[in-house]
């Protein structure tokens, strides 16, 4: 996911030193260097959206995870207050029992 490659640390940043002609710094040279700073914020920003669409979709998951959790608790909550077994349960149970005896037909 994170195929973006980072190329300065805040370190290359602070210890860059560049030469000084008569006039002052090479601009060349000073241009060079801030189009790589350029690149790489280009990069955090592309790293931080796809972790921001993974961190939404991640959390959306579990909202849907937890909505699911209450719904079967409650289901349980209800059979087991119930005491009742239905026909359903039954027609489950002996399927059930049918596959482990007779073995699963693929």
């Amino acid at each position: 996911m994170l195929d973006e490659k980072i190329i300065l640390t805040p370190q290359n940043i602070l210890e860059k030193e560049f030469k000084i002609d008569t006039r002052g710094y090479r601009p060349q040279e000073v241009d060079k260097y801030l189009d790589i700073i350029i690149k790489d914020y280009k990069s955090f920003l592309n790293i931080i959206e796809k972790l921001k669409i993974e961190n939404k979709e991640l959390e959306d998951e579990i909202f849907r995870l937890k909505h699911e959790l209450r719904t079967l608790n409650s289901n349980v909550e209800i059979l087991k207050s119930s005491g009742k077994v239905t026909n359903v349960d039954i027609l489950r149970r002996l399927s059930h029992l049918e596959k482990i005896v007779y073995g699963e037909e693929e």
